[in-house]
């Protein structure tokens, strides 16, 4: 198990420490699961490794054992990228400031639960265009999915899922593939899967995959009945007035979906 430290367990090691207790239990795999950790005036101690208290620990960094030292879950290539903490468990992960996942009313891997199950997964093949940490790749595989073809383009995502403890790994029925789904997916036969999971970025950054172009080639792979989830959101709509759901919905019609509003996304049934 890696080492993974937030402030809520910083707070609790320190707290042992300044009330002179010996050992303290504590979390260091957000949430997982709970360890006994040995507490001592030099540092803190699991598995025979002595390991430092912060000076600073931020609240909103996860902090991960690396070269002799404790350092934040986060890199800078084309854009800061970095896995954020929740109080549920589960990180989100932001990419220059942006959070990616919805944390503020659940968790986003609850959330990615109820997403999952209106595809109802179940011995079939799902093709997920945006794996991220791969919440709903977990979920499918969780919900009986006989094969779960999934993709993510940016490599730093890839990075953060391998530290994160929630992100599931590629097996037998999970395939993760890095790349651009927008290119691969022309690679997919026909009628090869029986749903879809669409968690694409923003309009602003990806907006190729809200194209028609793009939600053709959705329809093309995907069997006849199949169920699509598209998440949305509803960016831009107190600034501009834009209304993306029902500019996706109208895309996906005309692709040949029957849709319907749901949540914070759109439902679909290829016709």
């Amino acid at each position: 198990m890696k080492v993974l430290l937030t402030l809520k367990e910083h707070v609790i090691l320190t707290s042992a420490l300044q009330s002179g207790a010996a050992e303290v239990e504590c979390s260091l795999d957000l949430g997982l699961s709970a360890v006994r950790v040995a507490v001592g005036a030099d540092g803190w101690v699991w598995q025979g490794q002595l390991f430092p208290y912060l000076d600073h620990c931020n609240d909103r960094t996860i902090y991960y054992w690396l070269d002799g030292a404790l350092q934040p879950v986060s890199r800078y290539t084309h854009a800061l990228i970095k896995l954020v903490p929740t109080h549920w468990g589960p990180p989100t992960f932001e990419i220059d400031g942006i959070k990616m996942l919805p944390t503020a009313q659940t968790s986003p891997y609850t959330d990615a639960e109820r997403k999952v199950a209106l595809i109802q997964p179940r011995g079939k093949v799902i093709l997920d265009t945006c794996g991220g940490l791969g919440y709903f790749a977990a979920w499918c595989v969780r919900g009986g999915a006989r094969r779960v073809l999934s993709y993510e383009k940016n490599p730093d995502v890839l990075w953060l899922r391998s530290l994160n403890p929630w992100s599931p790994q590629p097996d037998a029925v999970l395939s993760l593939t890095l790349g651009d789904i927008g290119e691969h997916i022309t690679a997919l036969p026909n009628d090869s899967v029986d749903a879809i999971l669409h968690d694409p970025p923003r309009f602003g950054i990806a907006g190729e995959l809200y194209s028609q172009v793009f939600y053709d080639q959705l329809a093309r792979v995907l069997r006849r009945k199949g169920r699509l989830f598209h998440y949305t959101g509803t960016p831009n709509k107190l600034t501009s007035g834009r209304d993306v759901p029902h500019e996706v919905a109208k895309r996906l019609r005309k692709a040949g979906f029957i849709v319907e509003l749901n949540g914070d996304g759109v439902l679909a049934v290829k016709g």
